[in-house]
């Protein structure tokens, strides 16, 4: 690849030397080198910038920082090379030789197996815990660890966060809890409530990430401060383990996507520009098809090189390389969307891991513990992954299926989005006058938002929008001479959480 180069300013100092951080759901938490001032003086990247409005997150092992890698998940230095990576996630399924034949192990051994080794995933990652909180979605990830809870943790709290129309899985959540003898609470998405406290803690917040359900995060972790809770349990991490099925719909839209160049006034024609659906398909086109594999509606390249100012989303394209020769060897569909989902804890991961720890909250995941993990990889049937006509997880359906009958998830979205449209329609201004305050790191931003001001109440640009305003406060807040908006603004609720840790 040519070396880049921008007739940017250098916006801050670049560091001599790389630093690495390490960041993986199943080790250890440590933001620690950012706190150096080498570390902290690094300067912005353009090309992750622009992975962050392609994709909503920065590639690993890069990230918002041109001088720090994040070596996370499938992600090895090469020997004696300071920032040569090489990426290979082991556990694809044709790589499990070990895996019982169908009927082999007793429903009831592997069922009381499962709850065994969830139950102490459970206890060693909430042990140093006062007061944990289980994110609870409704869904049979949440489900099936709240069931654990129950038993190692029965003092944990379900929170169950309604973040827009579609979701319908708060009655089962509320359900299960309560059946499990587990105290429930259900909050609804206030995007502007949600939007103030991250603007509120950006400046603390140590990497950038623009997942879908980041605001979300920071609402319910300042809301959990506030009560009183020391700790979150996030059920994310199993998918990659039981694998993730590809239905009609995914191989539609995989071939769909082209990387074709479209006018963006195409996009803005009167009889488009309503229709969410049609939107949605058009910026399909001009997507690459592993990262539509990826969630939201996100820009295209066209509309990333005028954000930026350069012509750089060519090379947040290439950084889908480091995976080429997984991909490559990848026998399946399905094989190469477990690979998506490693390169995705880069967004779903990062959203709390970036965000908790600043409100002095632990984060437990208790499905990335290495002994489940391996346990599910290895001794699980392969119809008990994923079985007939792609139903996924079945061993979990079973699982739940002991304790509770017939539950709305299987036909339902799951909690924790985000009202992009009610964010768009209630801090437009906001977001704007911080385009304006950021023109040198996004100088196109405040001209993106004039000129599609009238299109936020379709979800396709309103999501485009929730980019634009995760990503702009917090650059700002890395400026050298930051505009603070909030100075002299009552104390927040971020604040508050900060007295209460402390206390």
């Amino acid at each position: 690849m040519d070396t880049l180069r921008f007739d940017w300013p250098a916006w801050l100092p670049a560091m001599n030397r790389t630093t690495h951080l390490h960041t993986s759901p199943y080790g250890a938490l440590d933001f620690l080198p950012l706190e150096t001032p080498r570390a902290s003086g690094n300067a912005i990247d353009p090309v992750s910038l622009a992975d962050l409005l392609r994709n909503g997150f920065v590639y690993p092992p890069h990230t918002i920082y041109r001088d720090v890698k994040n070596v996370q998940t499938g992600f090895t230095l090469q020997q004696g090379m300071q920032d040569e990576f090489r990426f290979h996630f082991a556990y694809q399924s044709t790589s499990a030789t070990s895996r019982p034949a169908s009927g082999a192990v007793s429903d009831e051994t592997l069922l009381n197996t499962f709850h065994q080794l969830l139950t102490q995933a459970v206890q060693r990652s909430t042990a140093t815990m006062r007061a944990p909180w289980l994110l609870q979605s409704g869904g049979k990830d949440s489900t099936s660890l709240a069931i654990a809870v129950a038993d190692a943790r029965p003092d944990t709290t379900c929170i169950t966060y309604l973040g827009g129309k579609e979701e319908n899985e708060v009655d089962s959540a509320r359900f299960v809890a309560r059946q499990l003898g587990l105290r429930h609470e259900g909050w609804v998405c206030d995007p502007g409530r949600a939007y103030d406290r991250y603007v509120a803690v950006a400046p603390r917040i140590p990497l950038l990430t623009a997942d879908f359900a980041t605001l979300s995060y920071v609402d319910v972790a300042t809301e959990i401060g506030l009560h009183h809770g020391d700790g979150i349990i996030d059920a994310l991490g199993a998918d990659p383990y039981f694998g993730v099925p590809l239905h009609l719909r995914d191989r539609v839209l995989y071939w769909l996507a082209r990387s074709a160049r479209l006018p963006g006034a195409w996009l803005r024609h009167p009889l488009v520009r309503r229709h969410f659906k049609l939107c949605f398909a058009l910026g399909t086109l001009q997507m690459h098809g592993f990262e539509r594999y990826f969630p939201g509606s996100r820009f295209s390249d066209s509309e990333v090189d005028e954000l930026l100012g350069a012509n750089v989303s060519g090379y947040s394209r290439q950084r889908m390389d480091a995976y080429r020769d997984d991909m490559q060897a990848a026998e399946s569909a399905e094989a190469v969307r477990r690979i998506v989902l490693v390169v995705m804890e880069a967004a779903g991961f990062a959203k709390g891991m970036y965000t908790a720890p600043t409100m002095g909250l632990r984060l437990a995941y208790p499905y990335c513990d290495p002994q489940l993990c391996e346990w599910i990889f290895n001794s699980v049937p392969d119809d008990l992954l994923i079985g007939r006509g792609g139903v996924n997880k079945v061993l979990v359906r079973r699982y739940i299926a002991q304790r509770f009958e017939a539950l709305p998830y299987v036909r339902a979205k799951g909690s924790f989005r985000f009202d992009v449209q009610g964010l768009a329609q209630q801090r437009f201004e906001q977001v704007h006058a911080f385009a304006l305050q950021v023109q040198t790191l996004v100088p196109g931003a405040s001209k993106w938002l004039e000129e599609h001001r009238d299109c936020l109440d379709n979800k396709f640009f309103a999501s485009k929008f929730y980019l634009l305003a995760v990503t702009l406060p917090w650059l700002l807040s890395r400026l050298d001479n930051p505009v603070n908006a909030a100075a002299d603004a009552p104390p927040s609720d971020a604040d508050r959480v900060d007295e209460l840790v402390s206390a």
